[in-house]
């Protein structure tokens, strides 16, 4: 089956930032036992980086405590036209401890998944990177450069 031509664009760290704003849903990548580990979480951008809430028992939390790299992923994709966007953003975890930082950011994020949620991890927008595919006939509705 002949598709369209796409190309593949690189993305400037304010479009990421953009398209980051957009979302509700990522994957955050930690190490757990020396091996990769990925899970889904909600968040927001709040403050110059990411923030997400956690229970103080799961390996994400243990990360985080111990300042671990973390990166987390976001992305869009259109599977019928092969076209999509992904940004991904990495940086040193720090734990959220302030109660009023921590009233600011419940503000904007609440988070889907049940249960207690009594961890709150910030990860700075350190480094920020995306790419999208888009098709020929389609012009990108967020800039690559800027």
């Amino acid at each position: 089956m002949p598709h369209e031509e796409r190309s593949l664009l690189a993305l400037s760290p304010s479009a990421c930032v953009d398209l980051l704003s957009r979302a509700q849903v990522g994957r955050v990548v930690f190490t757990e036992r020396a091996l990769p580990a990925v899970v889904p979480v909600t968040f927001a951008l709040h403050a110059d980086g990411i923030v997400v809430h956690t229970s103080g028992d799961t390996s994400l939390a243990a990360a985080a405590a111990r300042g671990d790299v973390l990166a987390f992923e976001v992305d869009d994709i259109d599977p019928a036209s092969r076209t999509g966007w992904s940004v991904v953003v990495l940086g040193e975890a720090e734990l959220v401890t302030s109660a009023e930082e921590r009233a600011r950011i419940n503000l904007v994020l609440e988070p889907w998944a049940p249960g207690h949620h009594d961890v709150c991890i910030r990860l700075p927008l350190t480094v920020v990177t995306g790419r999208r595919i888009a098709s020929s006939s389609s012009t990108p509705a967020t800039s690559a450069c800027d």
